[in-house]
């Protein structure tokens, strides 16, 4: 099959209905049933701006049974007729066009849940069908579209002066993938629009009737109905700014709140949208709530001495707190409108909260008394708590061996820390013959795969994703003794967890293996310095030469032991460069390397820590004109470990 060319004719544009009906999700957030939820919740808002202006106290809905639905209000009617400056109907702005209402300037809904003049367009996009009886102006308009586009339009005079928007529409399964709500969220999502509209009556299905007349003060009452302290409801009102280069908009808060030590909620409207995710005015009550109280605590030294400060979990377990706030200019994070994100709102907040909650304090000190006993008894149970849990944790922990979940780690038999030994070496040829060598009963091995990284070069996201870093810190099991973000299953250092009476490095007397011992001191010295200045660090001398004669085999470390063993030799004999660990028989590397009684062990204690990081630093670290000094000034020190053959 020839493939399609992409060129100039490539391009296309959805146009119509088909920008909401081909991507419902862009719109709704969801092309599911959440997606058909907002849908209705954009039409009852709209009823609801118009009865929070004043139009209309009484707003029906109605579920029917093949999934449709109906909203109607009582207020002005929405504009249908000509639009001699738009030179067209209202109708087709307000339900065929997108980002086109009545809510763009500030004179009909000043503080307005709808904003962007989508909802409306959107909704009848997305419908199989939907049919709007409007009453305004002693007329009665009457309208119908199937899938987006319209059917009729009509109007008739009519002599009762009543007034109000009638909008039925059922969602559309080529749209959506279901469109069957539940019952029970008409239930909560009209009860909640009853809490922070004061005095509105929501009707479900003609039955079921949801009014407050006192809004969120009345909700915490039915919430608790004993709380430990009395309910408060604070408002206000203030303009303000984003940022100094933004348009200045009026925000007006609404909290109510008390506390209680059986029930805990804390809820968040914005514009009389719930905020499921918060945003803005969470943040700001939790500021200003744990700031404040901390402070109180401390100037009423209600602290213990040397105890640590409360937190909003503490407060957040006995507090009962609604915000319904509004706003002439909202930045929803979203069009689902779950979230607000406007900064001058939670700067605002933050200070009404303080303030309010600083007079509160003062006029009612007994409250305040059983308000902080409750918090500092939340904070104690749950550090308590928290102890617990890590106790708990540590003691699973320490019955789980995560070295036993390491690659190619070997353990030994012992579990006495005293004798247990950790030969660390290189590649898997030299596990397999310090396995055959070495003493089971107590001594274990495991392999460093490939070079490890510069410790003191890396950054600590590098190092804790290194996979040999993380086995050799695990089958340690003592942690590391440095703080990073990067690393949090090892950052608690214990000394006593350490599980080895001898860390011994053991590599190739070459070149390769002399940095390999060296990054490895490097990782031990960055990540676990007490390790090294304890004295468990080791380096395993290997042979450099193997002298044979006529009746024994000599083994020498450098050059001039070589020269030295020959000198004693009468008789004939062959000298060879030792091979690699891997390639050594097990006989001689038990005699030479792991056998307490004839190896040889270099002990790692730095007499001073300073002059020894001085020195990683110098061969390790980004200084690389004192390398090269120091290489010019001490190199014939090292000639004869040099592989020149």
């Amino acid at each position: 099959m020839a493939k399609k060319e992409y060129g100039n004719e490539s391009i296309s544009m959805l146009k119509g209905a088909d920008r909401v009906r081909l991507r419902p999700a862009v719109i709704f957030g969801s092309d599911g049933l959440e997606g058909v939820k907002h849908a209705v919740f954009e039409v009852i808002s709209n009823s609801l701006d118009e009865a929070r202006s004043g139009h209309g106290n009484k707003i029906n809905v109605t579920k029917y049974a093949d999934g449709s639905i109906e909203v109607e209000d009582f207020g002005r009617g929405c504009p249908v007729d000509f639009n001699k400056n738009e030179d067209r109907y209202n109708w087709e702005l307000v339900f065929c066009e997108l980002y086109a209402g009545g809510k763009y300037g500030a004179n009909d809904y000043e503080y307005s849940l709808g904003l962007n003049g989508l909802g409306l367009a959107s909704t009848q996009f997305a419908s199989e069908y939907m049919t709007v009886t409007v009453k305004r102006d002693s007329t009665l308009y009457n309208l119908e579209f199937k899938q987006g586009e319209n059917v009729s339009f009509d109007k008739k005079p009519v002599s009762d002066r009543k007034t109000g928007t009638k909008i039925k529409w059922k969602p559309d399964l080529e749209v959506f993938t279901e469109i069957d709500i539940p019952i029970e969220w008409f239930r909560d999502t009209l009860k909640k629009q009853a809490i922070v509209n004061p005095n509105i009556l929501f009707v479900l299905n003609g039955q079921e009737k949801f009014i407050y007349e006192n809004g969120i003060a009345d909700y915490i009452n039915e919430i608790v109905p004993n709380p430990l302290t009395s309910v408060q409801l604070f408002s206000g009102e203030r303009s303000g700014r984003d940022r100094n280069d933004k348009p200045e908009y009026k925000v007006k808060l609404n909290v109510a709140f008390t506390f209680s030590n059986t029930v805990k909620l804390t809820e968040h409207y914005h514009n009389s949208s719930f905020l499921e995710y918060g945003g803005s005015p969470d943040k700001a009550t939790r500021q200003a709530f744990t700031s404040f109280i901390d402070n109180f605590l401390k100037s009423n030294n209600k602290y213990q001495k040397n105890e640590s400060k409360i937190n909003f979990a503490d407060i957040e377990e006995c507090l009962i707190f609604i915000s319904s706030n509004f706003s002439t200019q909202t930045s929803y994070e979203n069009q689902t409108k779950k979230a607000i994100n406007n900064k001058f709102i939670y700067d605002y907040m933050v200070d009404f909260l303080k303030q309010n909650l600083e007079v509160y304090f003062t006029e009612n000190p007994i409250e305040a008394t059983k308000i902080c006993e409750q918090i500092l008894v939340n904070k104690r149970s749950r550090e308590n708590a928290e102890k617990t849990r890590l106790n708990l944790k540590k003691k699973l922990a320490g019955n789980i061996d995560l070295s036993n979940m390491v690659p190619k780690f070997v353990d030994c038999r012992s579990k006495d820390t005293d004798r247990r030994e950790l030969y660390i070496v290189e590649g898997d040829s030299a596990l397999g013959a310090v396995k055959l060598a070495r003493d089971a009963e107590f001594q274990a091995v495991i392999p460093v795969r490939g070079k490890i990284l510069n410790c003191l070069k890396a950054d600590y996201a590098k190092i804790f994703k290194s996979d040999i870093i993380i086995d050799l810190l695990k089958v340690l099991g003592c942690g590391v003794e440095i703080k990073a973000k990067e690393n949090k299953e090892l950052h608690s250092f214990n000394l006593d967890n350490l599980k080895w009476n001898k860390i011994v490095i053991c590599t190739d007397a070459d070149v390769d293996g002399f940095q390999i011992r060296t990054l490895i001191l490097t990782m031990l010295f960055r990540l676990t310095p007490t390790v090294i200045q304890q004295g468990y660090v080791y380096i395993a001398e290997t042979p450099l030469f193997e002298i044979t004669a006529k009746d024994k085999t000599y083994f020498a470390y450098t050059e001039s032991e070589k020269n030295n063993i020959v000198k004693k030799l009468s008789g004939k004999y062959t000298i060879q460069r030792s091979k690699g660990l891997g390639e050594n028989e097990p006989e001689m590397m038990s005699l030479t390397t792991m056998n307490p009684d004839t190896r040889r062990l270099i002990k790692i204690m730095p007499a001073d820590i300073e002059n020894t990081a001085k020195m990683f630093d110098l061969l390790l670290g980004d200084n690389l004109a004192g390398r090269k000094e120091y290489i010019a000034m001490n190199g014939e020190q090292y000639v004869e470990l040099a592989d020149v053959s």
